[in-house]
């Protein structure tokens, strides 16, 4: 990760280094991020920390999509 990247946090898309897929960010608990699967809300896994995770898409670019689509 570079300094021009963001730092991953809740409501972000990230890819995950570690376990090679993506996922959102909804939980940060101690440290530990907690993810769950892009499309899925029962598909959850932790990552260690920030560091091996890449913002892909930001939580406000998020919000401004499904506000778009109307959800």
């Amino acid at each position: 990760m570079t300094e021009d990247e963001p730092k991953a946090w809740v409501g972000d898309q990230v890819w995950d280094a570690d376990a090679e897929k993506e996922g959102v960010v909804t939980d940060v608990k101690a440290g530990t991020f907690v993810l769950r699967e892009v499309y899925s809300w029962t598909l959850t896994w932790t990552a260690p920390s920030y560091e091996r995770l890449k913002v892909t898409v930001p939580r406000a670019e998020r919000l401004r999509q499904r506000q778009e689509l109307g959800w």
